[in-house]
């Protein structure tokens, strides 16, 4: 691909905006190399488009995933199968004036690499919703980015009886436009052999005469011949932030200059800058979807079509909901979360693993070392205080801990979201739950992640990135670190309500689900920001195709295998540190007596708190083996209250170590200092209040 002149505007047809020849560059903005460096492709587009679709088609399975930094925003990279260098899949966007985390990181990537040469856009448009794709074309067009236009899902806008003409787009555009179907690699020949020409569009939208004014004062205080001028002056002026996000090849305009210009701009305007030109946009969009989109037949009606349309109707929605919700329990929380976990847990690991790495350790190592690194001789595997194996061992417990059990409901869950996710039905769910999720500060997008929770919260404190301010995805994460019990911990604490009457039931159930509306309601109201907006496309409903959910499934693997597991690692190291130096024996003590005296409960009980710390199912099978003798029969309503105490409290108590390293890495060091403070006598509070309100009530 040849070289991109930084300072030149290619295919401007305004020669007046180019440098003139011999004029020095801007300071700091680089001069295009002698030679064409890497090419960079950028693909950028609407939500739920396909990108990671087209992103798996030119790079195959090999990618890095990443966060932004400073964000929670993650960013996909690959090589070009066709050697077209490398290849960055960026958030979904509607608009380069950020109203998420999301817009706002593609609005700061797009804008790192505007000025590098070689530096190129893929933009993904889904051919059912043309005037939102187009919308978005026109900023990348007054931005000047090199482009290619590709119309994805051709064949779910044919069922609709549409048509796109696509010469007639690349004609009004001025760049190449591809229509493809990505899921069955139909029209993406040319830009997996990159023989397409990337180029700026050349469209571009009408805006007031006041605001042109105000753009035009506006680009004068950046440097002459920048590429992408006209169109960085409006972003700086609809959004305040962005000169914030400037890269150091651009020097900011005058903060002073600028603001003086956009107030004078906005007194001019009837709206807000950001709304009138958001109207002007989606008002030349629309002229050009007329223009190019049309109705050529009949819609097909697919059998899906009335599924989708139950999934989403007020009276079958919930009822669907619930039935499509029980599936993914069965499929995550009893074939993921149990039976896998049960045969990789006792199976693999505790059968095979820890006693062959015992037997081969103690073979080779000096006894110097064995008794630190495994065990004194004669030691149960894995019961003894080695630093591999043992009670704490990194390979006993951390390995195991990562591997047969959340792993296996990682995977099963990855797969679930993936087909959920392809199929169409997210929306549909998030939509149905809305309104409830609203009474707690959320919207229906934060079902996925309380879903997840019932399989494990570790991972569910990592998909709360799906919702768009800090403030949900800090009450989703609060929520979920305070009254939503994993899958293992809700088998063992459903197998004790079990043994017993509905008396334990009703108040577990009960106490639990208000101290979350309670939390969830004065969260909402306390913590500063605001929540977002609910606005979601409605995708029809489709079959999931099996290779995408192969290859999505096997890069979230990768990733966790990459991020999750030292997480694990290390806070095993922790405990095992305390425990040979016997803090966790002290700890047991601290608390012996708020246990006894406040909760009511045999002094045992505090084992089941201090395990639970470690794993939450574990202090729930503390528990379990507690009251072992009183499941099953009619215990006395003072044993009765004692179980209902106990579950509640180690239902609200503090996440397990694997949950709070992953809340530190998620939410920062200081939100989880803050909720460990709040969660921890919260729920020895809550227990204790019940307690005494049982107590009080029937005895």
């Amino acid at each position: 691909m040849p070289s991109r002149p930084a300072l030149a505007l290619p295919g401007s047809a305004e020669p007046s905006a180019v440098a003139p020849a011999g004029a020095p560059a801007p300071a700091g903005v680089p001069t295009a190399p002698g030679e064409s460096p890497e090419p960079l492709t950028l693909l950028v587009g609407n939500a739920n488009v396909g990108k990671s679709v087209l992103f798996g088609v030119l790079t195959g399975r090999y990618a890095t995933v990443s966060n932004y930094p400073g964000t929670t925003v993650e960013l996909t990279a690959g090589r070009h199968r066709g050697g077209a260098g490398r290849v960055l899949d960026l958030p979904g966007a509607n608009t380069l004036v950020p109203n998420s985390e999301d817009e706002q990181v593609t609005r700061d990537v797009l804008l790192a690499h505007l000025w590098q040469p070689g530096s190129r856009a893929v933009q993904v448009c889904d051919a059912k919703n043309l005037r939102q794709g187009v919308a978005l074309a026109l900023q990348l067009a007054e931005l000047e980015v090199p482009l290619v236009f590709v119309a994805n899902m051709l064949d779910e806008a044919a069922t609709r009886g549409l048509a796109l003409d696509a010469p007639a787009l690349a004609g009004v555009l001025g760049v190449e436009v591809l229509g493809a179907v990505a899921t069955r690699r139909q029209g993406l020949a040319s830009l997996l052999a990159d023989r397409v020409a990337f180029r700026p569009a050349q469209a571009r939208a009408a805006y007031p005469a006041a605001l042109e004014a105000g753009i035009d004062r506006a680009a004068g205080l950046l440097p002459p011949g920048l590429t992408g001028r006209r169109g960085l002056a409006l972003l700086l002026l609809a959004d305040p932030t962005c000169a914030a996000a400037l890269p150091a090849e651009v020097p900011p305009p005058p903060a002073a200059a600028l603001e003086a210009i956009r107030a004078e701009t906005a007194r001019e305007l009837p709206e807000p800058i950001a709304l009138t030109v958001q109207r002007a946009r989606q008002a030349a969009a629309e002229r050009i979807m007329r223009a190019t989109l049309r109705r050529a037949a009949r819609p097909a009606r697919s059998w899906l079509q009335p599924v989708g349309t139950l999934a989403l109707h007020p009276v079958t929605g919930l009822p669907f909901a619930a039935l499509v919700l029980y599936g993914v329990y069965l499929f995550v929380g009893v074939l993921g979360a149990g039976t896998a976990v049960d045969f990789l847990e006792a199976t693999v690991f505790e059968g095979w693993v820890t006693p062959w790495a015992d037997r081969a350790l103690r073979a080779v190592l000096p006894a110097v070392l064995e008794g630190f690194l495994v065990g004194p001789p004669g030691t149960v595997p894995g019961e003894g205080a080695g630093l591999l194996v043992g009670s704490y061992g990194l390979l006993s417990m951390g390995v195991s801990y990562a591997f047969a059990i959340v792993l296996p409901i990682v995977g099963f869950f990855f797969i679930t979201f993936s087909i959920l996710e392809d199929s169409g039905y997210l929306p549909r769910l998030a939509v149905v739950l809305n309104r409830l999720f609203r009474v707690i500060g959320l919207n229906g997008k934060a079902v996925m992640p309380m879903i997840l929770g019932l399989g494990c919260d570790t991972m569910a404190t990592i998909t709360a990135r799906i919702l768009p301010t800090r403030k949900e995805r800090v009450i989703v994460t609060l929520l979920l670190a305070l009254g939503v019990p994993c899958s293992a911990q809700l088998g063992v604490i459903l197998g004790m309500l079990g043994g017993l009457s509905g008396f334990a039931l009703g108040w577990w159930l009960g106490t639990v689900a208000g101290v979350m509306l309670l939390v969830g309601f004065l969260a909402a109201r306390i913590l500063p920001g605001r929540g977002s907006d609910f606005v979601l496309e409605i995708p029809p409903m489709r079959l999931p195709a099996l290779g995408n959910i192969a290859v999505k499934t096997l890069a979230r693997v990768e990733w966790y295998l990459r991020e999750v597991v030292p997480l694990f690692l290390l806070g095993t190291f922790i405990l095992w540190t305390l425990d040979r130096i016997h803090a966790l024996a002290a700890i047991e003590r601290f608390f012996a007596p708020v246990v006894q005296g406040f909760l009511g409960l045999p002094a045992r009980a505090t084992d089941a708190f201090l395990i639970g710390f470690l794993r939450r199912d574990y202090g729930a099978a503390g528990l379990y083996d507690l009251f072992r003798e009183h499941l099953g029969a009619a215990p006395p309503r003072a044993v009765e209250i004692q179980i209902t105490v106990a579950l509640v409290t180690i239902t609200l108590f503090i996440p397990c170590v694997a949950n709070l390293l992953m809340i530190v890495k998620e939410r920062g060091p200081r939100t989880a200092l803050w909720m460990t403070a709040f969660i921890f006598p919260f729920a020895f509070a809550v227990g204790g209040a019940l307690n005494a309100l049982l107590r009080w009530w029937y005895l």
